[in-house]
C-alpha cells in the first residue's frame, strides 16, 4: 500500500510521518504542495508543522495549495486522509472536517506526552484500536484548541465522530476535551497530537501512535478484498 505524505512550505514533521508509514509496512510517497498529482497513492497524510509560517489563520493558505484540490476531491470519493496537528487545521479550513483550531486558551505553546482515550474505532485510521483504549502520544501546539458551535459539537457526539479525547489533563482547552474527529464517512480524520512521534521505543513515549498507520493499512486491505469479492460476483 502507498501512503502519500504532503510537504508544505514550513512542514517539519513530514519526514516523521513518512517514516511512521514505512514502519507500519507501507510505501511512503512524498507529495509536494505545488503538484496536484497524487501519484496513485492509496491514502494521504497531511503532517504537522507550520505551513506557510501560520501567518494567516492556521492552515488557511495551505488549503489552497494545488495538491489540496486533488486531495479534497479524492477524500470526498473515499480516499483515507489523516491530518496531524497543522494538517488537522488544514482539513478544517478545507471543510473536510467541521470546526476550527484556535490559539491555546492559556496562550502558551504546549509540548508534552499526552494521554488520550480512543473513542471511535470505526474509521480508516482508528480501527486497530479498541474503544476506550488509553494511548500516550506527544502533543506540541500553540494553536490546538478545537472549537465549534454547540450544534456541531452535539452532532459530533451523537454521531460518534469524536475519535479521541484528552484525558489526565487538557493541554490546550479544546472544547469537550476533543483531540480528534472524523467525517461522516470515516475516511477523513484529524488529530492534534502527533502519532508519528510514538512509533519507535527509542524516540517515543510509547508505540501507541503506530495504530493509526496500521489501521489504514488494515482498512485498505479490507477494501481490496471487498472489491475482489464484488468483482467475482459480477
Amino acid at each position: 500500500m502507498r501512503i502519500g505524505v504532503v510537504t508544505f512550505p514550513g512542514s517539519l514533521d513530514d519526514g516523521d510521518a513518512a517514516r511512521a508509514a514505512r514502519i507500519a509496512g507501507a510505501e511512503a510517497v512524498r507529495l509536494w504542495h505545488g503538484d496536484p498529482d497524487l501519484h496513485g497513492v492509496d491514502a494521504v497524510v497531511l503532517p504537522g508543522g507550520f505551513s506557510y509560517g501560520d501567518y494567516l489563520r492556521c492552515g488557511a493558505i495551505a488549503r489552497f495549495a494545488p495538491v489540496m484540490e486533488s486531495i479534497i476531491d479524492a477524500a470526498r470519493g473515499g480516499l483515507p486522509v489523516l491530518g496531524i496537528c497543522n494538517g488537522f487545521q488544514v482539513l478544517c479550513e478545507a471543510h473536510l472536517l467541521p470546526g476550527a483550531l484556535t490559539r491555546n486558551q492559556h496562550l502558551h505553546f504546549r509540548n508534552r506526552d499526552q494521554w488520550l482515550k480512543v473513542e471511535a474505532t470505526n474509521t480508516a485510521w482508528t480501527n486497530d484500536f479498541t474503544p476506550g483504549q488509553e494511548i500516550l502520544i506527544p502533543v506540541k501546539n500553540g494553536e490546538g484548541c478545537f472549537v465549534a458551535d454547540t450544534r456541531t459539537l452535539d452532532a459530533l457526539e451523537a454521531e460518534g465522530r469524536v475519535i479521541a479525547r484528552y484525558i489526565k489533563g487538557n493541554p490546550n482547552g479544546s472544547q469537550r476535551d476533543i483531540a480528534g474527529i472524523t467525517n461522516e464517512a470515516g475516511n477523513v480524520v484529524g488529530i492534534m497530537p502527533h502519532p508519528e512521534h510514538a512509533v519507535e521505543a527509542l524516540t517515543g513515549p510509547s508505540l501507541d501512535g503506530l495504530g493509526f498507520f496500521t489501521s489504514v493499512l488494515r482498512a485498505l486491505a479490507g477494501a481490496s478484498v471487498d472489491s475482489q469479492l464484488a468483482g467475482g460476483q459480477q
